[in-house]
């Protein structure tokens, strides 16, 4: 059977099927005004540190007060802290940076359960689509500091992690915190990813454990001190084609 037989037969798409089509092309429209809006809103913020977490933490745990601390440490040495704007350690991001002298950021997500702003934001943006939240996080972002999380968590920082192996994205420091949490997983990437040679060795130096909050920013500014906090001309170039 020829490539061309394989095709199906065209037909005049009906009324419902060219109603359908144009809600979707409606949709890319929104998704591009997403990125428009929220590129223009964040672009004066850097430098910027990311910070990820559960959402689900308590505002009493360890997690939390530690999470707050560190945006404030980092608030103070001219980091704006950027989170995913809701509860649990992404308000206590929000509320260590809001008590400090960079702004707060907070990319909040339209969910059916689970998310709502939380009050500890100088800047708001909110998206309905997951991608070009993701994609600002990463863009716009001097390092990524990730606290115990769940799904949503692993989801970003793999993704961090897998545009830096690839060269889609400028190298930043990719900073977990939570020896006792993070430990198994680091220990299950060396034992079995880079043994089966799913991932290379050297993709290990990718990610730092670091549990005290002074020190996580002393290394955020030991990656920075030879070349600065502005984009090289070659990652200006591409971060345009994120």
């Amino acid at each position: 059977m020829s490539a061309k037989n394989k095709l199906p037969p065209f037909h005049a798409p009906s009324v419902t099927e060219q109603t359908e089509l144009a809600r979707e092309a409606w949709r890319i429209f929104g998704i591009m005004s997403e990125f428009v809006e929220a590129t223009e809103r964040l672009k004066p913020i850097r430098p910027a540190v990311s910070i990820f977490g559960s959402a689900r933490t308590p505002t009493d745990h360890p997690y939390y007060l530690e999470t707050e601390k560190i945006a404030r440490l980092l608030s103070d040495a001219g980091f704006s802290v950027i989170s995913g704007g809701g509860p649990g350690i992404m308000e206590a991001a929000n509320k260590g940076a809001f008590a400090g002298k960079s702004p707060s950021v907070g990319l909040n997500i339209q969910l059916p359960h689970e998310q709502s702003g939380n009050p500890y934001q100088d800047v708001s943006q909110t998206f309905r689509h997951f991608f070009p939240r993701k994609v600002m996080f990463v863009k716009y972002a001097s390092a990524y500091v990730v606290m115990p999380g769940g799904f949503g968590t692993l989801d970003e920082m793999m993704e961090a992690l897998t545009l830096i192996q690839t060269g889609k994205t400028r190298k930043i420091p990719v900073i977990l915190v939570g020896t006792k949490f993070w430990g198994g997983l680091l220990e299950w990437f060396r034992e079995t990813l880079v043994s089966e040679k799913m991932i290379n060795p050297g993709d290990m130096n990718l990610i730092q454990l670091i549990d005290e909050p002074e020190e996580i920013v002393a290394a955020i500014f030991k990656h920075y001190e030879q070349r600065g906090f502005a984009d090289l001309p070659d990652e200006h170039e591409m971060m345009l084609n994120l």
